[in-house]
């Protein structure tokens, strides 16, 4: 069966699963915390912690856990040949990891929310460079307007200096687009709430009205932050069965790309 008619069942048929009452315990934190034992040769998903920015803006790095991290690792296993760690029949070892912990060289991918309200030691962007130069993959999403990129700007800067390693667009053109999916960007998605409450894409007004899909890669091009800007594709993985208007609207192409980031980064 095909990718492409794997994901058409999943839309018809999907959303008689999302409402199962298991998703709906927020797992602590805590027991999530990555160690040596979860690491089995399969595939986690491996949230970063980053310590709270003073100036930042945004909710902080537990945003949209733990369901973002349950669906996402849930669709992974159904529409891709990736092998995904589960404890428990539909209850995937999704797991959290600090940045300088021995754990982190154990994920390939690491993902960051709100990263307008991210802060970086010295030692933690020492960690974070050398986990990327290694192999590693960054994908930083939902962060919304100017100044949020501003601060998540000046703090990447301290873990890849911009004379080194410039902040490229990534064109439509680039792998990452087109891995599983061919897709010509990454649309705007919004919180549920805001969409639902409004009908609006663009949760900061004209200063969020644009979707911004940066990265930076390494010197053989491979790209090592992927960086989704004035949109939020985790929202569309956590709130996936709360509406089956947003779900049309947002998740399906929120699958898209996540699972083109992923299986981009797991191959390259």
């Amino acid at each position: 069966m095909t990718l492409r008619a794997i994901v058409l069942v999943f839309v018809a048929l999907g959303m008689a699963s999302l409402a199962a009452a298991q998703f709906r315990r927020f797992d602590s934190p805590e027991a999530h915390l990555a160690r040596p034992s979860d690491y089995d040769g399969k595939f986690h998903y491996c949230r970063a912690v980053y310590r709270p920015n003073p100036r930042g803006d945004g909710a902080g790095w537990l945003t949209d856990y733990p369901l973002a991290d349950i669906y996402l690792s849930i669709r992974l296993a159904e529409l891709t040949k990736i092998s995904v760690a589960f404890e428990a029949p539909e209850r995937p070892r999704h797991l959290i990891v600090q940045l300088t912990s021995p754990e982190l060289f154990q994920c390939p991918i690491i993902i960051m929310q709100e990263v307008g309200r991210l802060y970086f030691t010295t030692d933690e962007a020492a960690r974070l460079r050398s986990y990327l130069l290694k192999g590693g993959f960054l994908w930083v999403d939902d962060f919304w307007g100017s100044y949020a990129w501003d601060v998540w700007e000046s703090e990447i800067r301290k873990v890849f200096p911009a004379d080194e390693y410039p902040i490229i667009d990534v064109p439509s053109t680039h792998p990452i687009l087109h891995s599983a999916f061919d897709l010509e960007g990454v649309p705007q998605i919004p919180a549920a709430g805001i969409w639902l409450g409004s009908g609006r894409t663009s949760e900061r007004g004209a200063d969020s009205a644009q979707v911004h899909v940066r990265g930076i890669a390494d010197r053989h091009g491979r790209l090592m932050v992927f960086m989704t800007h004035n949109t939020d594709v985790s929202d569309s993985w956590e709130r996936e069965g709360e509406d089956p208007d947003y779900f049309y609207k947002f998740s399906i192409d929120g699958y898209r790309v996540a699972i083109n980031a992923l299986v981009y980064a797991m191959t390259h």
